[in-house]
């Protein structure tokens, strides 16, 4: 199972290129940072793997791959569900027993360090429990690939450290996982990455070129 870019590039009409030439090969049990400044296309990139946006150039080629989850910026979930319900649907959907569903779900939370949060409802979450929880029911939903778009955008720091840290447990050897992010941080704890910026030198220094 495999994800080949080649040649990725993108435009919206009348727009300048987000990104160009964009080519690599995504592999299962690595975790790929998509990084970038603002307006580079990180979101749209990771649109175009889903396959919801054609590319303006090159081709995304998805070899064995079926399934596809998204972890989405905001966490969204049942306000009054519990976080082990929220994990175990995603068993019991894959046709697993409750009483299966619910222990997997346990050990889902445990390796995300959501144990103690169990019982606890989804509106009583804090923001870092609520984004660790979404990358649990993602996983837990078996994905041949995996979108998580800027896991951290809404996190102060300390609460985008316990995110960053449950990214290495986003690892999984029958998953690719590609997160779109601004920060550095998240980017250091991915295991691969995609770089879409280019580097734009300071306005003095391009007069200074110019003369």
């Amino acid at each position: 199972m495999r994800v080949e870019l080649d040649g990725l590039g993108h435009r919206f009409p009348g727009g300048p290129a987000l990104f160009d030439d964009v080519s690599d090969v995504l592999h299962p049990g690595e975790v790929y940072s998509l990084t970038g400044p603002s307006g580079s296309g990180k979101s749209t990139l990771l649109a175009i793997l889903a396959g919801w946006i054609r590319p303006t150039s090159g081709e995304v080629r998805r070899i064995g791959v079926e399934a596809i989850g998204w972890v989405f910026q905001n966490p969204f979930g049942v306000p009054g569900r519990t976080a082990v319900d929220h994990v175990a649907l995603a068993f019991l959907a894959r046709g697993d027993h409750p009483r299966e569903a619910d222990a997997s779900a346990r050990r889902q939370l445990e390796r995300f360090g959501l144990a103690e949060s169990a019982a606890t409802p989804f509106r009583s979450l804090s923001g870092g429990e609520a984004q660790r929880l979404m990358l649990a029911r993602g996983l837990a939903a078996d994905p041949d690939l995996l979108l998580v778009d800027e896991p951290t955008a809404q996190l102060d720091a300390r609460t985008a450290l316990d995110v960053n840290e449950a990214l290495l447990a986003a690892s999984s050897p029958t998953t690719i996982v590609v997160v779109a992010t601004h920060d550095s941080r998240t980017r250091d704890a991915c295991t691969r990455h995609i770089d879409l910026g280019v580097a734009v030198p300071p306005a003095d220094a391009r007069r200074g070129a110019d003369a």
